[in-house]
């Protein structure tokens, strides 16, 4: 049983708060429930805020060098913080004393999620590796080989680790190793299942990536803000820190600030131009409809209290507008998932939600890391906000919805000329080709016959 170690307030309970036998989960503080810990009422609230604006100046600026870099820059980021992530969520469940007398079993969560990033990646970016190399014959040979196969060495890697696994199997310590199996296929799973609909993301175009990103960091920093100065009302008991006037704020913020990023966003190519290989250079395309301005006659009633008599929009702000209704009433439940994560496994819930915070929005793909402390929060590699995974929960839930909102409602068709030969001239031999060009020009000429 815990007994409330700080002192009650005047018609606050008192004594021993109850727990349910066997459970780790931390019950809220009264005063928390109370709502005395909000915001507002915060006595360090300005110094915790200056902290998190400097250490956000510097993410803000290393973010927007990333951006200018271009996809390729961008991946390499998600894959180099995804390991020190990886890391941080193996710790989670590690035991030192069961460690030491498993020598090496470590590197069998490494050669899992190694294996784990060459199939996922290798499936996302393969056309893209084949359009790299089209110019060098023996490149091109060898990377249509490493395609055709990468499947079965990838199954072929998994199925070596998990003789590993059974091999170093040690008596009195079965269920410890299972249960770090399992826990290592669970974080595989989150991270490469989110992450793979980031990538997918950047290389639709650099626009599908940084504007639902973007919408995420301004709602939690709307909320933030709100929340500091007009937040009395409670949301929900997971976070005691966000309030109703937050998350009312932050929504009516997030879908203006939608449509209008959107409108400034659409009129730079580097960001709206799909990357079809994997180089570096500066990218021309036609930018679609999607991005070409329409013009709407405003009318008279409107038009007499402004300056103008119609305004521009480009289609695209009205999917954006879907993107900013998602992230801010549907993507802030995954914090509340987090919160919920962290208070059953005695983390602190954090002191402030995030002021700014851009850099590390390029990783979506985890909720929950650092060591079991009950008083740390996720991690410390950022100061001022905690953990680089402390402010990835959001993220990735906006991840996979402007991915399936992209796939559904944006992209006309998933097959192409370009990828059609593409794939013949990956997979046909010379002589199969030929006869395929034979079969064509036969059927062609045939409908060519009947149209006459």
């Amino acid at each position: 049983m815990q007994k409330d170690s700080g002192s009650s307030a005047p018609g606050a309970p008192t004594g021993r708060l109850r727990r349910r036998k066997g459970s780790n989960e931390v019950p809220l503080d009264v005063g928390k429930a109370n709502g005395s810990h909000l915001l507002v009422n915060d006595q360090n609230k300005y110094r915790s805020m200056w902290i998190r604006a400097h250490s956000s100046i510097w993410m803000i600026g290393g973010f927007v060098l990333v951006i200018y870099l271009g996809h390729l820059y961008i991946w390499a980021m998600i894959v180099v913080i995804q390991i020190f992530m990886a890391r941080e969520l193996f710790s989670l469940l590690r035991k030192a004393h069961e460690d030491r007398q498993l020598p090496g079993f470590r590197l069998l969560n490494w050669h899992f999620f190694f294996t784990a990033v060459l199939f996922v990646y290798g499936r996302i970016l393969s056309q893209r590796l084949v359009n790299t190399v089209t110019s060098d014959k023996f490149l091109y040979q060898l990377v249509g080989r490493f395609i055709k196969y990468h499947m079965v060495t990838c199954y072929f890697l998994y199925i070596a680790g998990f003789m590993w696994f059974i091999l170093t199997l040690k008596k009195k310590m079965y269920k410890y190793q299972f249960g770090q199996y399992a826990w290592t296929h669970m974080i595989l799973i989150v991270v490469f299942t989110q992450s793979s609909f980031t990538v997918a993301n950047i290389f639709e175009g650099i626009f599908w990536f940084l504007l639902p990103a973007s919408l995420i960091v301004i709602n939690d920093i709307a909320a933030y803000i709100f929340g500091f100065f007009f937040g009395k009302t409670p949301l929900i008991k997971l976070s005691p820190k966000k309030t109703w006037e937050g998350f009312i704020g932050a929504s009516v913020t997030t879908i203006i600030s939608a449509f209008v990023l959107a409108n400034i966003m659409g009129r730079f190519q580097w960001l709206t131009c799909p990357r079809k290989d994997l180089s570096t250079g500066w990218l021309h395309c036609d930018p679609g409809p999607l991005f070409k301005p329409e013009y709407f006659t405003l009318p008279g009633w409107i038009a007499q209290w402004f300056p103008w008599k119609e305004i521009e929009i480009l289609p695209v702000q009205w999917h954006a507008l879907c993107l900013g209704l998602f992230a801010s009433i549907i993507a802030p439940f995954g914090g509340f998932f987090a919160s919920g994560f962290k208070r059953a496994f005695k983390i602190k819930v954090l002191l402030l939600l995030l002021l700014l915070d851009l850099l590390f929005l390029l990783l979506k793909p985890c909720l929950m890391a650092c060591v079991l402390n009950p008083m740390q929060d996720f991690g410390d590699s950022i100061p001022g906000h905690g953990g680089i995974t402390d402010r990835m929960d959001c993220q990735m839930v906006m991840a996979v919805f402007a991915y399936i909102y992209h796939q559904s409602f944006v992209t006309p068709q998933s097959v192409s000329v370009e990828m059609i030969v593409d794939q013949i001239l990956m997979n046909l031999t010379f002589e199969e080709q030929q006869a395929l060009y034979t079969k064509l020009a036969q059927i062609i000429r045939e409908n060519q016959f009947g149209l006459s």
